[in-house]
């Protein structure tokens, strides 16, 4: 040990503080072998696809032209896509897929830089892997590399495979940059808040709440000019990504503003990590009464008291969005005009029925998708306390493992419905009031908000069978998501043939505000919760745990 130690000691600070990175960045490759593969792929296929989509959709030039014309005059669509920069059919890929690559390549990244630091400092793997011969910033360095690795081959396939269906190669290589640096910027913000936070939940709730931020300011932005050169555009990173104009006279110099941004970032994870010991952090929770409250007696009480703060900001998120989006809603008739092609998109995504009214029940079909990740989330909780061996002592006490469970699921499949709720009022409010008729448009509204819970409940019946019958595959179910979330957002645009929209619960469910509602479809979904919540519930009391 003397000789090590006299070794390590004339060794630069620097590599000391690095040793061990190439072990770990080739562990954290093997765990995601798995995960970030299938991450990178669908979003790089589905950027590819993208051309020869817009190419059957509109195949001359007038229609594309017609088509940006009639977006960029919008302010409802440019809040919710952007606005196109060119109207051919690299301009029409990058307007669609800019912002929403870009969204997804932070997601990705965010995971990665978590699982493999406040993730494993939380599990107590850190700590033994800091035994050995490993340094203060190795941890660190492998999980912002791991990140790297993957932007860069997702922006190398992106870039390529435009390349070879014939797009131009500088536009192709723009896009493929813009979402690739935007993902390794939120790499560096997933840092930061992995030093901050004392749970890798929380990591991700901050810096998933920094990304909600960044896209509600370039919508914000984007709804106020046509060009996105509004101050608001320029502050989010998604903005950032758009204005670098991919087949539309290629902005280079918006890239040192990544680079910059990330730089910064990753600078100050390095010196948060180098101030503070293994699984601390620099928002400790605050302790607790010296005598507990008698809501904490049972397993309900302990799982609200885990997930209440989640909830709020869940809550307060679809407020916001629901606001944002009613306030746009009354100019989305004045979108299409005669372009064919744009109104049957519209009708694809939100029903048959008049415009205003598909608009709306695109946005609520937009919260109903984004509210499974809340309630994916929280079922997945309970693997958390699992792994993190917190479950053990409450279910050595006089709790039995179904009533443990049921605690944290009634909060899921509740909270779900309390922020499609709050996010269904804000949204009629906010339309009723620019429309002059709130107690008309309310209650359609809040209707078409709680006709998706059915939907995100089958996903969050799908993630309790993972958790009880394959807890080690629980990862997966964020992909399931991810791909509900994809066939929501692009399907319609792209024409997916409907057995590939009806993979997906959202596809069976009525189009509301304004289209006919039946039972069967909200009966057959609630089934399937049923039965997935059954089985899984089953399936984790036979279980050993952990």
């Amino acid at each position: 040990m003397t000789a090590v130690a006299a070794h390590l000691s004339d060794r630069p600070a620097r590599a000391r503080h690095l040793a061990g990175t190439g072990a770990l960045l080739r562990l954290a490759l093997r765990r995601d072998r798995v995960m970030v593969p299938a991450w990178v792929l669908a979003l790089a296929v589905t950027v590819a696809a993208m051309g020869s989509s817009f190419e059957a959709l509109y195949d001359t030039a007038a229609q594309r032209a017609e088509l940006a014309g009639s977006m960029n005059s919008n302010s409802s669509m440019r809040a919710l896509y952007g606005p196109v920069f060119g109207d051919s059919i690299g301009g029409l890929i990058a307007w669609r897929m800019a912002g929403f690559g870009a969204v997804l390549a932070a997601v990705m990244s965010l995971l990665i830089v978590v699982r493999h630091t406040r993730e494993e400092e939380e599990t107590g793997r850190q700590e033994l892997l800091s035994a050995a011969m490993v340094g203060r910033r190795a941890p660190l360095t492998a999980a912002l590399l791991a990140a790297l690795l993957a932007n860069a081959v997702l922006a190398v396939l992106i870039a390529g495979g435009l390349s070879r269906s014939g797009q131009p190669a500088a536009g192709s290589l723009g896009l493929g940059l813009a979402i690739g640096c935007t993902g390794m910027l939120f790499a560096g913000l997933a840092a930061i808040a992995a030093q901050l936070t004392e749970s890798a939940r929380m990591a991700k709730g901050l810096t998933g709440a920094v990304l909600g931020l960044a896209f509600a300011l370039r919508a914000a932005g984007d709804a106020a000019t046509a060009d996105a050169s509004s101050p608001l555009t320029w502050i989010s990173p998604i903005g950032w990504s758009e204005n670098l104009r991919p087949y539309a006279g290629e902005r280079w110099w918006v890239l040192p503003l990544f680079v910059a941004a990330a730089a910064l970032a990753v600078s100050a994870a390095y010196a948060l990590t180098a101030r503070r010991d293994i699984g601390m952090s620099f928002l400790p929770a605050r302790p607790g009464p010296a005598a507990a409250p008698r809501s904490l007696s049972g397993p309900f009480g302990l799982a609200w008291r885990l997930q209440r703060t989640t909830l709020l900001g869940w809550t307060l998120g679809f407020l916001c969005a629901g606001g944002i989006f009613g306030g746009i809603a009354k100019g989305a008739s004045d979108l299409v005009g005669g372009n064919r092609q744009t109104r049957e998109i519209f009708e694809r995504m939100g029903g048959q029925q008049g415009l205003t009214d598909a608009f709306l029940a695109t946005m609520l079909g937009m919260l109903g998708m984004v509210a499974a990740i809340y309630a994916t989330g929280a079922v997945l909780r309970l693997r958390s306390e699992e792994t993190g061996e917190r479950a053990e002592p409450v279910l050595a006490g006089a709790v039995g493992r179904l009533r443990w469970a049921g605690s944290h699921l009634a909060v899921a499949y509740a909270g779900t419905a309390v922020i499609l709720a709050f996010g269904g009022l804000a949204l009629g409010l906010s339309y009723g009031v620019s429309a002059g008729d709130i107690g008309g448009h309310l209650g359609p509204v809040l209707a078409g908000a709680l006709a998706q819970v059915p939907a995100v409940w089958t996903l969050t019946g799908l993630a309790v069978l993972v958790f009880g019958v394959l807890p080690r595959a629980t990862t997966a179910v964020w992909a399931v998501v991810g791909g509900c979330l994809a066939i929501g957002w692009i399907g319609p645009s792209l024409k997916f043939p409907q057995w590939a929209m009806d993979l997906s619960p959202y596809g069976h469910l009525p189009k509301l505000p304004g289209a006919e509602a039946a039972a069967a479809p909200f009966l057959w979904l609630l089934g399937l919760t049923v039965l997935f919540t059954a089985v899984g519930l089953a399936g984790f009391r036979r279980r050993d745990i952990g």
